[in-house]
């Protein structure tokens, strides 16, 4: 879907139809993530409606990814894979004391994700 949604901007784009500068992309990807917290507001949740405006953030940010020359694709794989290899450091960590995830805080493995985000860079 992030590769569909990547060639459909673009071929927008080869008809003038695209935001040209990043400031407006990105003020774009704002305006997106407005209208999603706007559904999430109180009152009865319509997931339909949220499934909606999520779907256009997403739309949004591979657009924006576009302006920046990003990938949206390689993006999300290295995100993953970033990802797993912090919890899999969380992971470790807690079972060095003999406890599981499910075991600790959230907090505690909020400050376990920053020791290895700074131990990834």
């Amino acid at each position: 879907a992030l590769t569909r949604a990547l060639k459909l901007q673009r071929r927008a784009a080869r008809v003038g139809f695209e935001w040209t500068d990043q400031a407006r992309a990105f003020a774009k990807v704002a305006e997106e993530i407005d209208e999603l917290g706007a559904e999430l507001a109180p009152g009865p949740p319509a997931p339909d409606r949220i499934a909606d405006e999520f779907g256009d953030v997403l739309f949004a940010l591979v657009n924006l990814g576009r302006v920046l020359s990003v990938d949206p694709e390689s993006a999300l794989r290295h995100a993953n894979a970033k990802f797993e290899r912090r919890f899999r450091s969380i992971e470790t960590a807690l079972a060095e004391t003999g406890r599981t995830p499910d075991q600790a805080s959230l907090a505690e493995m909020e400050a376990l994700w920053q020791q290895a985000k700074q131990e990834d860079r």
